[in-house]
């Protein structure tokens, strides 16, 4: 089964279209969601947990429609979106009712679990604490009603490397069993190359790379030359290029192929936050 599906999906703004064709998310998996600022990553997000309501196309949650079928599936998502919380006024002990009262699967243990693990004062107002300390009451509240799918907008930004990586470790743990689903949006694309079992990159409203994480480092990578050798390389081999006053990058969607091909040349392996660099910025 698919977490979620998505067919011809549209969301028209005045100077922006999300416009995608197809994405299927399998049960099991994390999916690493990259792109620029504005490129659509949120909106799509917003589409899927029916926030903003899209113009055109389906989307199933758990092969249920999404619009026959909101509230049945408000109890299988998990949500931590990068400029929505609690109120400030509020501190996690306070939390723990509200929830109770949303959720009919809200667990206070696990909630108060989580807390303690995250080395929350559950007394300590949401007003009084750092952003990254309010990114951990949000992920402990999104995880305490057992959901099957966690959707994660800018979930890790504002914490520190020790605890970004403790966070990412309880993503994996809750991916074990290959029934929960974790999307995980975020500029902080070395926390995908070591997590993400898919790469979903969204380019100006587009899918443009929708790939196994392995995969696409086994295929992708970055030639270097001059401007002279730019010129020996057969069109049909880059996918982008991107050129300065001494030197060209060019990144190609076969390394090894291009590594016969042309075997004066360095073809280096690419992490994710070049290939958006190369693409974006890029031309062909």
């Amino acid at each position: 089964m698919n977490a979620v599906e998505i067919k011809n999906l549209k969301k028209n703004y005045p100077n922006f279209t999300l416009d995608i064709d197809e994405l299927k998310i399998p049960s099991g998996a994390v999916i690493g969601l990259i792109g620029e600022n504005g490129a659509g990553k949120t909106t799509l997000i917003k589409s899927v947990l029916n926030i903003i309501r899209k113009d055109e196309g389906k989307i199933m949650i758990f092969d249920k429609d999404l619009e026959e079928a909101e509230l049945d599936v408000k109890e299988d998502i998990g949500i931590v979106l990068d400029n929505a919380f609690f109120p400030e006024l509020l501190n996690p002990k306070s939390i723990d009712p509200i929830m109770k009262d949303f959720y009919k699967n809200w667990d206070s243990e696990l909630f108060h679990k989580y807390l303690n693990d995250f080395g929350i004062d559950e007394k300590q107002s949401l007003k009084t604490m750092s952003k990254g300390m309010r990114k951990k009451v949000e992920i402990a509240s999104a995880l305490a009603h057992h959901p099957r799918l966690l959707i994660l907008d800018e979930a890790t930004s504002g914490l520190d490397p020790i605890v970004r990586n403790e966070v990412l470790d309880l993503f994996l743990d809750f991916i074990k069993d290959e029934e929960h689903t974790v999307i995980l949006s975020t500029h902080i694309t070395s926390d995908l190359e070591h997590i993400a079992d898919y790469i979903v990159f969204i380019n100006k409203g587009k899918i443009v790379i929708n790939e196994e994480r392995n995969e696409l480092f086994d295929r992708y990578g970055i030639l270097k030359c001059d401007s002279e050798k730019l010129g020996s390389i057969d069109k049909e081999d880059i996918v982008a290029c991107r050129e300065n006053k001494y030197s060209c990058e060019v990144l190609v969607s076969d390394k090894e192929r291009c590594r016969e091909k042309y075997p004066d040349l360095v073809i280096d392996n690419i992490s994710l936050e070049e290939l958006m660099l190369l693409i974006i910025k890029g031309g062909k």
